[in-house]
């Protein structure tokens, strides 16, 4: 059989020339590095002698520079371009640069290379244009306009005092304004609406310096053209405020959560709903966890960082960590299934594994436990997931049984008149539930007569059952001493005889 034909090798532009975007990029970054022979193959200078070549390309670099005013994400980053904006399939526009009152467009076309196939190009007639505009420019912009001459003189590298006042201006400025502003708007929610105070507040607190740091490097960046003095800065300098309002989203975010899940989980928990709160509790740190995650990704993705390769990445370091985390993600799984089932919730009363505590968190791994003992139990949720959990919080009512061992002398009117009078106790409390609580004589003992005290406290909360208990049992102990009545005694504690 005929071997199959080899497929075409994959051919790649060493200058990265393969979008209109890169293209620009390219060649912005070799305009400044002061290479306008390399600078000059981002364009077509095919005839043109080569210092008139690099003079034209440096009129286009520096109205670049100077003029190029918009976010570089407005230039396509396409193979194939823009291809709804009726120019030809192989024509691009980057701008509009305004040049003494005049909008000029740079414009790109896609030709195919030889040896880095289908690229980008500066167009010839891009390169004519430009060099007779920039001739007779009447001045940059209006800073330069605007500010004093000596303002305009070079300070540092391609910065001018100007550059760096508009720099400190627009960082500072913001700062300053916006908290009086931001203070000005809670007053008038508060105005607004006085019902919500709290509400108000917390949001308020957890919000403001997020939101203020926000606008503010929002703002920082919408007037990063006018004091950025390159291209390529400004391409480098726009990353970074990007990464930055990636880090303070996810900081007001995680903020923002706090306060939701904070003031959700205690109506929940008014009402009585433990366990539709442990759950948020659950949600709100997987929530926290997605947030950092997705953080990282877009940081990375700013920086540069090819996310496919990224992502391939963290697949391979997420099979190795399944395979040598086994018992951690059985813990995970385990804290999910039981907050999912309400099995138990922060603040439950539980006996596990003969030891009774109080349920204080339930994290991604394990749940915490305050024992009687004020220690703390750590167990793993993948363990308590397959263990008996005895929960005492779910109940509504507690059982209060007691054996009241009456000596053998007692007479059969005082057991009636006992019996009887303890029945209606039991019937008038207002705690106990009256259809099932009873006493009754139930067993000869080996010490006495033996009545049964078994009666519900319609109570949830173990401090009140522990006290309509006592009550209960003095009271007991008052009806018993009215009868002339005694108590059983174990033969070890009678009086020795005579």
């Amino acid at each position: 059989a005929p071997a199959p034909a080899a497929s075409p090798p994959v051919v790649r532009d060493p200058l990265d020339r393969t979008t209109p975007r890169r293209a620009i990029v390219g060649f912005a970054r070799a305009a400044q590095r002061g290479d306008l022979g390399l600078a000059a193959r981002y364009a077509q200078v095919a005839g043109k002698p080569q210092r008139r070549a690099e003079a034209a390309v440096g009129d286009v670099a520096r109205a670049l520079d100077r003029y190029f005013h918009q976010p570089l994400t407005t230039i396509s980053d396409l193979p194939e371009g823009t291809v709804s904006d009726g120019l030809a399939l192989d024509r691009e526009r980057v701008g509009p640069l305004r040049i003494a009152g005049q909008e000029h467009f740079i414009e790109l076309v896609r030709v195919k290379d030889p040896q880095a196939g289908d690229i980008w190009l500066i167009t010839a007639d891009t390169l004519d244009r430009f060099t007779a505009v920039v001739e007779k420019e009447e001045g940059r912009n209006w800073p330069e306009r605007v500010l004093p001459k000596p303002l305009l003189e070079q300070a540092f590298f391609d910065f001018t005092y100007a550059d760096l006042l508009l720099w400190v201006a627009s960082l500072v400025l913001p700062f300053v304004l916006l908290p009086p502003l931001t203070g000005l708007g809670r007053a008038l929610m508060r105005r607004a609406l006085p019902g919500r105070l709290g509400a108000i507040e917390a949001w308020y607190d957890a919000t403001r310096w997020p939101g203020i740091v926000l606008l503010a490097l929002a703002i920082h960046g919408a007037a990063l053209s006018w004091y950025g003095p390159t291209l390529t800065f400004r391409i480098w300098y726009g990353r970074v405020l990007l990464a930055l309002l990636a880090i303070v989203v996810a900081w007001g975010l995680h903020r923002a959560l706090a306060v939701f899940f904070g003031r959700t989980g205690m109506h929940l928990q008014d009402r009585g709903r433990t366990g539709v709160r442990s759950v948020m509790m659950l949600g709100e740190r997987l929530l926290n966890v997605l947030i950092v995650l997705m953080t990282v990704l877009v940081i990375l993705s700013t920086l540069g960082f090819e996310m496919s390769t990224v992502l391939a990445g963290l697949g391979i370091v997420g099979v190795a960590l399944a395979l040598g985390a086994q018992k951690t993600i059985e813990n995970i799984l385990g804290g999910m299934m039981l907050l999912g089932d309400e099995a138990i919730a922060v603040g439950d009363v539980c006996r596990v594994n003969n030891r009774l505590g109080t349920v204080e968190d339930i994290t991604l791994r394990s749940v915490r436990f305050r024992t009687f003992d004020q220690t703390l139990l750590s167990i793993p949720a993948g363990v308590l997931a397959q263990a008996e959990i005895e929960n005492f919080a779910t109940r509504d009512r507690f059982l209060a049984q007691h054996r009241l061992r009456l000596a053998y002398e007692t007479t059969a009117d005082q057991l009636r008149s006992i019996r009887e009078q303890l029945a209606a106790l039991i019937d008038a409390h207002p705690t106990l539930e009256h259809p099932l609580s009873r006493v009754r004589l139930v067993e000869f003992g080996p010490l006495g007569f033996e009545l049964e005290i078994f009666a519900y406290v319609l109570v949830r909360e173990m401090p009140r059952f522990l006290a309509v208990r006592e009550e209960l049992l003095l009271d007991a102990v008052t009806i018993v001493d009215a009868a002339g009545a005694r108590f059983a005694e174990p033969a070890a504690w009678a009086a020795p005889a005579a």
